[in-house]
């Protein structure tokens, strides 16, 4: 990842070198940084009878990421998602949604994304191939994730990142409503860590 200009309250830092076909093995200088739920978010976006998108959220996100600015290729993400706390606005299509109809919220508890390997795509976002576990079912996707800023705050030292998933809900067996409801979920993760 080259560095991005830093402004107010982070301090400026070296560019941090490139991903390349390092060696997947952590070095000394791998820093571990905790899930901020209080300043990350998570969205998602569905099509809607062929004519619009619509917008939902989960208001909890929990888990932590690891930085090696020695070996980027090294770093990892663990990120856990609560299937209860989805929200639409709207209380009777959210109780819907927690059903066995869609995400089954009380069998299958949490979305969790664990990452397996990093490739570069620009200087700034990274190609990171992962196992995502949905409804159940866990399959290997590639996100695209993007660094947005690392520095030393009033709150500690922080490394943010947003991430982007493209995936069929239909892979995970998401298969009621299919037409009105569309089956490419696009679902946007934007999270804030704190170095441990």
């Amino acid at each position: 990842l080259a560095g991005r200009p830093v402004t107010g309250v982070l301090s400026a830092r070296p560019a941090a070198p490139a991903v390349t076909p390092a060696s997947p093995i952590a070095s000394a200088q791998a820093t571990v940084f905790q899930v901020d739920a209080v300043h990350s978010a998570v969205v998602f976006r569905v099509g809607h009878l062929g004519v619009a998108n619509f917008w939902g959220r989960f208001n909890s996100i929990s888990g932590s990421f690891t930085y090696d600015e020695a070996n980027p290729a090294a770093s990892m993400f663990d990120i856990t998602v609560p299937t209860e706390s989805v929200d639409t606005g709207n209380a009777a299509r959210d109780r819907h949604l927690k059903t066995p109809d869609f995400f089954n919220a009380r069998e299958f508890p949490n979305i969790t994304f664990k990452s397996t390997g990093i490739e570069a795509a620009t200087s700034e976002k990274w190609n990171v191939t992962g196992d995502l576990s949905l409804h159940g079912v866990t399959k290997p996707v590639t996100a695209t994730i993007e660094w947005i800023g690392e520095g030393q705050t009033s709150q500690g030292h922080k490394r943010g990142f947003e991430a982007t998933f493209i995936i069929k809900r239909s892979d995970f067996g998401m298969t009621n409503m299919m037409g009105p409801v569309g089956d490419e979920v696009t679902l946007m993760i934007s999270f804030e860590g704190t170095k441990k």
